[in-house]
């Protein structure tokens, strides 16, 4: 990206001023070489963001931005309802409320290794991955619209977990305002055989070592030490979330022009946030919400369940579960002021810092857990969230590696079997049912996670507290 017209604000925050029809500056976070790496898209994309009715202070990016649909992907932006705000379904993304929950294992390298393989063949076969993969959870329409409802509660409700893992969940598990009757059939046809199944393209099961400690009285209060293993999970809403995107983005490009906004591009489809189009998008987004949410629990279920035969020992409390591709209503203090906003994240991650009131008490003084994940075979993070954080971005930060070359281009400079074998030799297993996916998700087809990551601490979005390494990667 040509970073000419930007202004350097710090090492790791630049901004570009509005002109034109923008509405407020676009504000970057990334050092200078993560932002040189980016495609011209993102700024184009943050521009036209900056465009929307009733956006506030910025149109932000993440140190991971990259090329979306309509939004950038690491694109933040908060609207206000009182002035016009709008919501985009763009904005929020397809893969609605896609994220990453951590558990702890209470184990160390030294328990795992031993039976490395076969504790990856039992995960492989116990949770459903690829394209189209479905599991043994079979829901009726009257147990869609209870599971749409009630998010992770519904799922620990029947048998799926604990209450303990609820109070570890953003918006303790279940997404308030949900309305499930703003799903189509379409959605629900689609989701009915998913729930409990990790999809494909860069979603993953992956047993992680604890390879580094940063902040070592956050991570003690985290209960992770090094050498400890955890494991990471990282999917979303499936083809539900698929399908509630695809079919309100055709409204709001209608809706738009209704109410009269001018947009810059077609993809970037929104509406008032008051409008009847509006108000039944976030209806069905939260119901989206609530799937993700519910999948991941299934997902925790099932990997209990496979620890516990193969390595009986393990607990396997939940750390945190976050969610990157969301729209939310918030308080936020904007100059002073106390306001109530909608805050798009999309391939972003919630970040409150300490004290906020939405995080459960053991947490509260210390911050919201920021899970990052990486791309196959390389590094994971676990951050914290800040104070300064929630003034920089509404508490917001980067969701993971960012993409740096297209699938297409991926598959057609590596084979998923040399891949597999290359991480092999790097003691790390990989599983999956598809060699085309592996080669997709290449490492080499991201941005370098670990500067992703240092930009978005020295920035102050989040702080570091602890890497993580692969030993076994289960892929769609």
């Amino acid at each position: 990206m040509d970073i000419t017209p930007l202004q350097q604000i710090s090492e790791d925050q630049w901004q570009l001023p509005a002109t034109g029809k923008m509405r407020a500056p676009v504000i970057f976070y990334a050092d200078r070489a993560l932002l040189e790496d980016m495609d011209d898209k993102v700024r184009e994309q943050a521009i036209n963001v900056a465009t929307l009715p009733g956006i506030v202070k910025a149109s932000y990016v993440m140190p991971d931005g990259h090329w979306g649909y309509g939004f950038p992907i690491g694109g933040v932006a908060a609207f206000d309802p009182d002035e016009g705000g709008v919501v985009s379904a763009g904005g929020v993304g397809f893969d609605i409320s896609c994220g990453v929950r951590c558990l702890l294992t209470g184990l160390q390298v030294s328990d795992v290794e031993p039976v490395k393989d076969k504790l990856a063949d039992a995960l492989f076969a116990n949770v459903p991955a690829g394209v189209g993969s479905t599991g043994h959870i079979r829901l009726d329409d009257s147990e869609m619209t209870a599971m749409l409802s009630g998010g992770a509660r519904w799922a620990v409700d029947r048998g799926w977990g604990s209450r303990e893992d609820l109070a570890r969940t953003e918006e303790h598990g279940s997404m308030r305002g949900a309305e499930p009757q703003h799903v189509s059939q379409k959605a629900r046809h689609r989701q009915r055989d998913e729930m409990g199944t990790l999809g494909s393209g860069n979603h993953y099961l992956e047993v992680q070592r604890v390879a580094e400690i940063f902040e070592p009285d956050i991570a003690y209060q985290l209960a992770i030490a090094e050498d400890d293993v955890v494991v990471s999970i990282h999917c979303g809403s499936r083809g539900l979330g698929h399908q509630i995107g695809t079919e309100y983005l055709r409204e709001m490009a209608i809706a738009a022009a209704k109410h009269g906004i001018d947009l810059p591009d077609r993809e970037l489809a929104c509406a008032p946030l008051r409008s009847e189009v509006g108000r039944r998008y976030l209806g069905a987004m939260r119901a989206g919400i609530n799937c993700a949410l519910a999948n991941r629990q299934i997902i925790t279920h099932l990997t209990r369940e496979v620890f516990s035969d193969v390595l009986p020992k393990a607990e396997l409390p939940l750390l945190y579960d976050v969610s990157h591709n969301t729209c939310k209503e918030e308080e936020h203090v904007v100059d002073g002021v106390q306001r109530r906003l909608f805050i798009h994240r999309k391939g972003a991650t919630r970040a409150f810092g300490p004290g906020h009131p939405e995080l459960v008490e053991q947490l509260r003084d210390i911050g919201q857990p920021v899970l990052i994940g990486g791309s196959m075979g390389t590094e994971s993070w676990v951050l914290i969230g800040t104070t300064e954080g929630m003034a920089l971005s509404y508490g917001s930060a980067c969701h993971g590696a960012g993409r740096r070359m297209s699938r297409h281009r991926a598959k057609k400079q590596w084979r998923g079997s040399k891949l597999i074998k290359n991480l092999a030799h790097r003691g790390i297993i990989v599983r999956s049912v598809s060699m085309r996916g592996v080669a997709e998700e290449a490492p080499g087809a991201y941005k370098d996670v670990r500067a992703v990551v240092d930009s978005a601490d020295r920035a102050g979005l989040a702080r570091k507290v602890a890497r993580l390494e692969p030993m076994v990667c289960i892929k769609g």
